[in-house]
């Protein structure tokens, strides 16, 4: 059973940078398609950033330039580094874990099976 548990939400300023964390047990990351999603207060569910198993990475627009995603195989952690942080980005934010092999769909929430709890974002202007 794969179990995945983010971390390191914080509140910042506008222009500020935060990294998330999500420490992944049950399965080694790099055999898992990963993802991290958001849901602002109101708002559908989105997704940010998703790494395939083989390392192939998609962003939605939004962040494109802006967040990174990335794994540590050896922490079996992902990543999520996120600069040049904006109001708009607050929300709750999702790491997601499954394991297909995920090619196109690493921005879609029904591609994913396992979630965690959600870490929250709260950018200030």
């Amino acid at each position: 059973q794969v179990q995945v548990k983010e971390s390191g939400g914080d509140s910042v300023q506008a222009g500020g940078s935060l990294r998330l964390s999500c420490v992944v047990t049950g399965n080694i990351i790099n055999a898992l398609s990963m993802g991290w999603f958001r849901q602002a207060p109101g708002k559908r569910r989105e997704g940010v950033a998703g790494i395939s198993a083989n390392g192939n990475t998609q962003y939605d627009h939004s962040v494109m330039g802006r967040f990174t995603i990335s794994r540590d195989n050896a922490k079996n952690t992902l990543y999520l580094t996120m600069n040049s942080l904006q109001p708009e980005d607050t929300a709750i934010y999702y790491c997601a874990a499954d394991p297909s092999t995920v090619v196109a769909g690493l921005l879609h929430d029904v591609t994913f099976e396992y979630w965690g709890q959600g870490t929250q974002v709260t950018v200030s202007s």
